[in-house]
């Protein structure tokens, strides 16, 4: 599955921790992140992971281009809710686009656990029925 690990500055540390506890299920799967947050995830867990640009500089929009043409499988975002984010649109486009196209996002690290545990469990295997089915009407 694609995965996207994006974090709010003030939200790395916990990313990157996240990351650790959680590399042996992340490791299976193609990681992608915004480019601070991935940097910082790759160098602390070796783990390999595709890097947009950073958030405020499009990352976030980048990864949306992913969700609207159902090529991102979930995505895991740290947000900072206490402190003001100057592309604040760009997250809620995201997060709008997340509703629109039934991408799992988890915004905290208590939801992130549940869904990569669901993920290691074989619970999202309905993300590749679909993905199927939307190949299969593309080519007619």
């Amino acid at each position: 599955m694609n995965i996207a690990l994006i974090a709010h500055d003030k939200k790395k540390e916990d990313m990157i921790n996240f990351s650790l506890a959680y590399s042996h299920i992340l490791e299976e799967h193609q990681l992608y992140a915004t480019g601070t947050t991935g940097k910082l995830i790759t160098k602390a867990t070796g783990l390999n992971i595709f890097r947009f640009k950073s958030g405020p500089l499009g990352g976030d929009q980048q990864i949306g281009a992913m969700i609207a043409t159902n090529e991102m499988d979930m995505i895991i975002f740290f947000r900072d809710p206490l402190t003001a984010q100057p592309h604040e649109p760009d997250v809620s486009a995201l997060m709008r686009l997340c509703d629109v196209y039934q991408i799992p996002l988890a915004t905290n690290i208590a939801a992130s656990e549940i869904f990569l545990l669901g993920l290691e469990r074989g619970d999202l295997k309905w993300r590749e029925v679909i993905k199927e089915r939307q190949q299969k009407e593309g080519n007619r």
